[in-house]
C-alpha cells in the first residue's frame, strides 16, 4: 500500500480528499494535517510515501513545508493540491520538485490519474536495475512538444494553454467552451483540439439533444 499524508486547512477538504484516496486501490490515508507544523511533525513520524500539499496553510505556506520536507532524510514525494493558480507559485512548485500541482476545484477523476500515475512509475521504477530514455522520459514527464510536429499555422505556446485547459476539465469541453476559457476564437480553438485527437491525445465524444448536430465535447487522455 502506498502510504498518503494529507495536508489542507481545511478540516472539510480534507476530509474529502481523504476520501479520495481511500477509494483509490493500493492507497491509504496515514494521516491528515491542518497546519504546516503539524505536516512536517507527521512526515517525520509517519514516513508517508507521498504528501498532498495545500498551498494555504495558518502558519506557514506550502512552499515552505515542501522546502523543509525536502531538506529532512526522507524518500517522500509531493503533490500539490491548492487553488493557489499563480505562475510564481507554480513555478515555485515545480523547482521544489513536485510531481504534480492540481488546482482546486478538482474532480476525483483528476486525483485518480495522478495517483495511478505516480503508482505506475514507484512499480516500473522498483523493478529496474537501470533506466533507459524512454523510463526517465516517463518519470519526468513527456519530452518537449516541438514546434515541428504542429500543423502549419498552430504555436507551442497555445497548444500548451489548450492542453492545460483539457487537463483541467476531465468531464470534457467542446469547441464553445474551450475557446471561452482560452480566450481564443471558437475556430482556433476547434483546430487545437481537432489536432490534439488526430494524434491520440485526446478523443471526441458526441452529446445528443434538441435538434441539429451533436454537440462535440473533447477530452483530454491521461496515459
Amino acid at each position: 500500500m502506498i502510504r498518503v499524508l494529507v495536508v489542507d486547512d481545511d478540516f472539510m477538504v480534507a476530509k474529502v480528499h481523504s476520501g479520495y484516496v481511500a477509494r483509490t486501490p493500493g492507497f491509504t490515508v496515514v494521516g491528515v494535517a491542518h497546519t504546516g507544523a503539524d505536516a512536517l511533525r507527521a512526515a517525520r513520524s509517519l514516513r508517508p510515501d507521498l504528501v498532498l500539499l495545500d498551498i494555504y496553510l495558518p502558519d506557514m505556506d506550502g512552499i515552505a513545508v515542501l522546502q523543509e520536507l525536502r531538506s529532512q532524510d526522507g524518500d517522500t514525494d509531493v503533490i500539490i493540491i491548492s487553488a493557489a493558480n499563480d505562475v510564481d507559485t507554480v513555478r515555485r512548485a515545480m523547482r521544489g520538485g513536485v510531481l504534480h500541482y492540481l488546482i482546486k476545484p478538482f474532480s476525483y477523476s483528476a486525483l485518480f490519474d495522478q495517483l495511478r500515475h505516480f503508482a505506475t512509475l514507484q512499480e516500473k521504477l522498483g523493478r529496474l536495475a537501470v533506466a533507459g530514455q524512454a523510463d526517465v522520459d516517463q518519470v519526468f514527464g513527456a519530452r518537449p512538444r516541438s514546434a515541428a510536429n504542429l500543423p502549419k499555422g498552430l504555436t507551442e505556446q497555445t497548444a500548451d494553454l489548450v492542453e492545460r485547459v483539457l487537463r483541467q476539465h476531465p468531464e470534457g469541453l467542446s469547441a464553445t467552451e474551450c475557446a471561452q476559457v482560452t480566450e481564443l476564437s471558437r475556430v482556433s480553438a476547434r483546430r487545437y483540439l481537432e489536432h490534439f485527437t488526430s494524434t491520440g491525445k485526446a478523443e471526441v465524444t458526441l452529446k445528443y439533444g434538441g435538434t441539429g448536430r451533436p454537440e462535440r465535447r473533447y477530452h483530454w487522455l491521461n496515459r
